[in-house]
């Protein structure tokens, strides 16, 4: 597959209501939360977009723009929405649009590559990731052409990514990690401190 038809997307509009501030923000490692997933994907795509409502620090690059969600209070899904819209708008010729969590500071670079790799863009419109019996809903590849189809659902009211993502027929890609989860993903102060000890004996 051709990374040059890809928009890198990373989905930083949630609320955080479980953290209690915006995770995006807070420092692992000496490293922002959000600086992590950039840091693993940047080389991989021509451009890279954050979509955050909040005003939020990130490193800067040339490459990396932030918008902020088309309609608030959409969740995920909107977020995606956001996106699609943005390279209609912005009259970008890109295809897919790959979308990475903010909270996940363990994945790799290379497991994006092997996702990639194991797609057979014939089969959907929709991928996500699997690992060790568990989905990841954030972690997907997703055609421009469900734009129309994500607005309407989204007007009637979806907001749950896995329903919406079931209806349209999501091709899972299987993964299967035999140590640390690269996965992990920080929702509480507790996640957190537990990435810290990882960190610590990765």
């Amino acid at each position: 597959m051709d990374h040059n038809n890809i928009l890198g997307t990373v989905l930083a509009g949630g609320k955080s209501q479980r953290f209690g501030e915006d995770k995006s923000q807070v420092n692992l490692a000496n490293k922002l939360l959000i600086d992590h997933i950039l840091s693993e994907i940047i080389d991989e795509f021509n451009e890279v977009l954050i979509v955050s409502n909040n005003s939020i620090k990130f490193n800067k690059f040339e490459k990396i723009t932030k918008i902020e969600d088309y309609k608030k209070g959409l969740g995920p899904l909107g977020g995606v929405l956001s996106a699609m819209k943005w390279i209609k708008t912005n009259k970008r010729e890109y295809q897919w649009i790959a979308t990475f969590p903010v909270d996940t500071p363990f994945f790799k670079k290379e497991i994006l590559k092997d996702f990639i790799q194991k797609i057979n863009l014939e089969k959907s419109d929709l991928f996500f990731i699997k690992s060790n019996n568990t989905r990841h809903n954030i972690f997907g590849l997703w055609s421009i052409k469900l734009l129309d189809k994500l607005e309407k659902d989204l007007d009637k009211g979806e907001r749950k990514v896995e329903l919406w993502a079931n209806n349209i027929g999501v091709k899972i890609i299987n993964m299967e990690f035999s140590n640390n989860d690269p996965f992990f993903n920080i929702n509480t102060k507790e996640d957190l401190e537990k990435a810290k000890e990882l960190l610590k004996n990765d």
